[in-house]
């Protein structure tokens, strides 16, 4: 079957419709996005002469749903261009569109009826050998294709995405019988290769994986909050980030989700689950009250939380579900809690937490311990294993660790003795595992990951696709060429090796710098390119600036100017490096990390990179040749010999740094001058290293040879300077800057215009490199750049002063 999407339809244009529709643009799938026709004209429509006629009438929900996308945050479409490619329309006049469309995909009311009746309307229209599918979040997918004529239960599936679907990373296929398997093995594709997404597969049972395991655990919090007098504020604490679950939490969780749609999937498996099960998920009555009261959360300013401005401070109150009354915030306070803050492995925390006797350790091991059992009893019922559902798990609600890697992470055998014990039933999963002397759902062999199997009784190994290199797994299996505290170079295979960052928070220091080093060295003997990544959360939040606020207080101004100097010349060293050096820069790349992937042959980024350089917001500049790559940059596109007005685009790329913009997606990074057109995008970051590497090959197969040192750099010189410093006066005057962040956009601006020279004047890249560095070193200096670093360090925020 042809795995190509070159057109779509989306049915539907509410809050999901549209952006679902914003995904596939940021895919560069183009859409239809169509919806209903309003019932009637409002009375601003009549004011205008419309008549139910008119098309921005008849398109209104669609028109609204694709302005919506626009100017939502966090915004779903990587760059508000690419809204570009939704057509918006109706289902009365263009459901005959649907005959161009490869995929139709269907978010309409969650009402079996709606869906059945515009399934029939759409029959007619639907091309040969195109696929349908229904976004619901727990009706059975069965039911939505039965009697249907002409093959289309053979063509139709569940593909379920999670709310945002741009950040969210799953997305459950729901196959019936009757779906034929080249249907599903093109939408995983789809959902895998071109949409980014973590693929689960779900049996067609009510809410599937996500939300029903999910919606169990928030009903066992919330059972649990009751039962045993819990405030919100303390299920909180235990319910986030100590645990390794979001920092929502729960509630606040709640309030961005919206209590109507809680209620809704809730009553979903009320009414379609056994008597007895369906009703552990009834919520409590003070939840009912708050949605008549249309206390939903975010959407309606209050719900679990209430903010409010009191003699201009913002203030959030916290409900008192015994009241139901918003009450100011108590800080929650356990024993166990400040004990595990301490412990930095999960696994561990995880388990301290659980086996801790105080108030604390109970509410986590009598919640931790019902889904950890619920979750097991669901298998085979509501998937073949355990993997689908720790990672549906992961991937839409954000744990750290699923049902069954938090299971393993307490110690399987004595937790179930335990369980035993008080008179918890074990599910036969578990029963059949311990019974043939296995202690744990997961075990590692040579550097795979084997999970146990109910239905063979034994391990199997994780499958992992070829476009998936684990950077653990190839350490386990002894790749590793060299190492240091903060960094790695690991063997790739095929000649190309991967230099990782392993630090906190992958910050760049003595040890970071060396290793760059090492691995020039070792890839010039031993490997034909390099891949600069890791698989972090991020891929660089750039120097430690607490080893760097040490030596500005020690005035150690000659050590600083020595370490900045190492940064440029390592770095300069990776741009002419004779091999092709590949950045495969994902998640916040920022500061000196955003210096590493300027510096390197190409960039292969995942499409979540937030890049830029930052350093402005501290009261310093890009010194490690940020600044100066950003100048050489923003006048690539000038032929060699044209005279043209070198200006606007220097001003452009100042305004970047000195305003030390972010991109919030990889296109954005593009279109803000960090990474050139000709760099390449992963949307799917579970490949990005694969990608990378296959970029050095294909770089080494077309004969790489590293740019030559660029010595004849025209700057502006001090016509620029002044130019530029005319702009940030007027700025500074418009009360649009501070005096201090005009100060140091200065500094900037006189790199970028290539110091005290006249216009025109030709320098080196070296030129450039020292007018960085003795700015670098002089703000160091500077008391309010002090303030600003500890400011950071203490707020993880810049001060603005």
């Amino acid at each position: 079957m042809n795995q190509r999407i070159r057109k779509a339809a989306v049915l539907g244009a509410g809050v999901m419709g549209s952006a679902i529709a914003a995904h596939l643009a940021n895919a560069g799938i183009p859409s239809f996005l169509l919806d209903i026709v309003p019932p009637e004209l409002t009375e601003a429509e009549k004011k205008k002469g419309w008549t139910p006629e008119h098309p921005e009438f008849r398109n209104r929900f669609a028109i609204l749903g694709k302005k919506n996308i626009q100017e939502a945050r966090p915004a779903p479409l990587y760059l508000k261009e690419d809204a570009e490619l939704i057509t918006v329309g109706n289902f009365e006049d263009h459901l005959s569109w649907i005959s161009q469309a490869d995929w139709v995909v269907e978010v309409v009311l969650e009402n079996l009826n709606v869906k059945k009746e515009l399934f029939k309307k759409l029959l007619p229209f639907l091309k040969e050998g195109a696929v349908v599918s229904s976004n619901t979040s727990g009706i059975s997918i069965r039911k939505m294709c039965e009697g249907f004529p002409g093959g289309f239960e053979e063509r139709f599936l569940g593909t379920h995405f999670f709310n945002p679907p741009r950040y969210m990373r799953l997305l459950e296929i729901i196959p019936t019988a009757s779906t034929s398997t080249s249907v599903v093995e093109k939408m995983t594709e789809v959902g895998e290769r071109i949409l980014g997404k973590g693929v689960v597969f779900a049996k067609d049972t009510p809410n599937f994986i996500a939300n029903r395991i999910g919606s169990f655990a928030m009903s066992t919090v919330i059972r649990t909050m009751i039962e045993d007098g819990y405030r919100i504020e303390e299920v909180e604490l235990l319910t986030g980030p100590v645990t390794g679950k979001p920092k929502s939490a729960t509630f606040r969780t709640g309030d961005i989700v919206g209590l109507d749609v809680m209620v809704h999937v809730a009553k979903n498996l009320v009414e379609s689950l056994p008597e007895k099960e369906g009703n552990y998920f009834e919520l409590p009555p003070f939840i009912h009250a708050m949605v008549k009261n249309q206390w939903l959360g975010q959407k309606t300013k209050q719900g679990f939380y209430k903010r409010l401005k009191k003699e201009g401070k913002e203030e959030t109150l916290v409900l008192d579900y015994e009241k139901l009354d918003y009450r100011p915030q108590e800080r929650a306070n356990f024993p166990s809690v400040e004990a595990a803050k301490n412990i930095e492995d999960l696994r561990e925390r995880v388990k301290t937490l659980a086996m801790s006797p105080d108030r604390g350790g109970q509410f986590v091991w009598k919640t931790m311990k019902k889904t950890l059992l619920y979750s097991a009893e669901k298998i085979p019922e509501i998937a073949d294993d355990i993997v689908n559902i720790d990672r549906a798990m992961k991937w839409g609600y954000n744990w750290e660790l699923g049902p069954f890697e938090a299971w393993d992470a307490i110690g399987l055998k004595s937790s179930a003795k335990r369980m035993e014990k008080e008179g918890d039933p074990i599910p036969p999963l578990v029963e059949k595992l311990l019974s043939k002397g296995y202690t744990s759902f997961y075990e590692k062999r040579d550097g795979k990951t084997l999970y146990f199997d109910l239905g063979a009784s034994q391990y199997r190994e994780i499958e992992l696709k070829p476009e998936i290199i684990l950077l653990p797994s190839l350490k386990d299996r002894q790749k590793t060429v060299l190492s240091n505290p903060g960094a790695s170079l690991i063997d790739l295979g095929d000649g190309v090796a991967c230099l990782e960052f392993h630090s906190k928070m992958n910050s760049i220091g003595a040890d970071t710098v060396q290793m760059i080093r090492d691995s020039l060295k070792e890839a010039e003997e031993k490997f034909d390119g390099l891949v600069i990544g890791n698989q972090s959360e991020n891929f660089s939040v750039g120097a430690n600036l607490m080893l760097m606020l040490f030596e500005i207080q020690d005035e150690n101004w000659d050590d600083i100017d020595m370490m900045v100097k190492a940064f440029q010349d390592v770095l300069m060293a990776v741009k002419y490096f004779e091999k092709p050096v590949v950045a495969a820069p994902f998640g916040m790349t920022l500061a000196g990390g955003c210096e590493i992937a300027l510096a390197c042959s190409k960039m292969q980024a995942a499409a979540e990179t937030y890049m830029g350089l930052v350093e402005v917001g501290v009261g310093l500049i890009p010194a490690g040749g940020g600044t100066k790559e950003m100048l050489l940059r923003c006048t690539e596109g000038i032929p060699p010999g044209v005279d043209a007005d070198f200006l606007p685009f220097v001003r452009k790329a100042f305004e970047t740094v000195a305003m030390a913009k972010v991109s919030t997606s990889v296109k954005e990074a593009q279109k803000l001058g960090y990474m050139r057109p000709t760099d390449r995008i992963s949307i799917n970051r579970d490949y990005l290293l694969h990608d990378a590497k296959r970029t050095v090959l294909d770089l080494v197969r077309e004969g790489y040879r590293s740019p030559r040192p660029q010595k004849n750099i025209k700057v502006l010189g001090e016509r620029g300077y002044a130019l530029l410093k005319m702009g940030l006066f007027y700025m500074r005057e418009g009360g649009y800057i501070s005096e201090y962040d005009e100060h140091v956009a200065r500094k900037v601006a006189h790199i970028m215009t290539g110091g005290d020279l006249p216009d025109g004047t030709e320098v080196t890249e070296q030129h450039l490199l020292d007018l960085e560095r003795e700015a670098f070193v002089s703000l160091c200096g500077e008391v309010k750049t002090q303030e600003r670093i500890e400011h950071m360090l203490k707020k993880g925020k810049p001060l603005r002063n």
